[in-house]
């Protein structure tokens, strides 16, 4: 009897440190190259620089998960992005890319903390570059790849179908005072103050993905400019149809908004497209094209960028990229190849990378 019951104590034991088995995996990106711009100034001249994340933003993270039975399990993820030039970034945040911990079941998962936004998880996948950190849609709006403080999250997976849902209690506006810059937080008195929500749908199955997205951000009181009635609104949709080793992407993203707008003034409204192609022509050669177009609602400023690409992979790990970039610019726009405000107002910009990216 005593045999048994020993027995069967032992074996309790066994079921619930089963139950409570946990993981922890630390994982990074390295990617760092050479860029050469033209018209890297006011004054015409060209530049030669060493620059990180010119595919994927460099960065080290920790995730976690422990096994707490029945289905069900506690999530972490802790990463932190930086700059491999300078081994700074992010404004000084520690984990400035991620930083939450959630549950999840097979209904989904619920995090808390600072999170990628829903065009972050949903659209980057119909991005021909993947909303790589130069050259693609990232330069045309830094929001489709936006994180936020302070976010309640929903996501949950069935089947072919993924949702998103996300309400950001202050999203982290930098603020800047006379003591210094920080992140804006939950305002007293001010719930819509620095406010973000949004969500979206994707589905995606065998050769054909498509997905709808929705963000609206709130003005952030304390800054100059803003208040908490003020909203940026964007509705983005995109799609890809694989065949074979081939893709073909096509996107749009819908804005309105007037954060920043003074009383009385005009809205802003513009329009992004683009569309793209991808090819793997060998295991480990890859190419790709993309073009993107900017349609200011408000005036006659609808500058255009084309981007192309070749990858070769060294390793499962290792690769290597070199990319080819043009920006047009007309009416005193200002879009340059790493965003607008980069190049000197109506002038075109030709760039090239070349860079090595280790995933570990």
């Amino acid at each position: 009897m005593k045999r048994r019951f020993c027995a069967g104590m032992l074996l309790a034991m066994g079921s619930q440190m089963a139950a409570a088995q946990s993981s922890v995996t630390l994982y990074g990106v390295g990617d760092i190259g050479f860029e050469y711009l033209t018209k890297a100034d006011a004054a015409g001249n060209k530049q030669l620089r060493v620059t990180s994340g010119n595919v994927s933003g460099s960065r080290w993270g920790l995730r976690g998960v422990e096994d707490l039975g029945g289905g069900n399990r506690a999530v972490y993820v802790l990463e932190s992005g930086f700059d491999l030039d300078t081994g700074m970034g992010q404004g000084g945040r520690l984990f400035g890319r991620q930083a939450y911990v959630g549950l999840e079941s097979q209904w989904g998962r619920i995090t808390l903390g600072r999170q990628q936004n829903a065009f972050f998880d949903l659209l980057i996948n119909y991005d021909p570059t993947g909303f790589a950190t130069r050259y693609s849609a990232f330069m045309l709006d830094p929001v489709l790849v936006g994180r936020y403080d302070n976010t309640a999250k929903y996501t949950g997976k069935f089947g072919p179908i993924t949702a998103v849902a996300l309400y950001s209690f202050a999203r982290g506006t930098t603020v800047t005072s006379g003591t210094g810059s920080g992140f804006a937080s939950e305002s007293p008195g001010d719930v819509k103050s620095d406010r973000a929500f949004g969500g979206g749908l994707e589905y995606a199955d065998g050769s054909f993905g498509a997905t709808v997205t929705y963000d609206q951000q709130q003005g952030t009181a304390g800054i100059a400019g803003q208040n908490s009635g003020q909203t940026d609104r964007r509705l983005a949709v995109g799609g890809n149809y694989v065949l074979g080793q081939s893709t073909i992407s096509v996107g749009y993203r819908w804005f309105r908004g007037d954060i920043g707008v003074a009383p009385g003034g005009q809205a802003r409204r513009n329009d992004v497209y683009w569309l793209g192609y991808r090819v793997q022509v060998s295991p480990a050669v890859g190419l790709t094209a993309a073009g993107y177009y900017f349609n200011n609602r408000n005036s006659g400023q609808d500058p255009w960028s084309l981007a192309a690409s070749v990858n070769y992979a060294l390793s499962k790990r290792t690769d290597a990229f070199l990319t080819v970039g043009y920006a047009h610019n007309k009416d005193s726009s200002v879009l340059g190849l790493n965003g607008f405000g980069t190049v000197t107002a109506g002038e075109n910009q030709t760039g090239v990378t070349l860079n090595l990216r280790h995933k570990f």
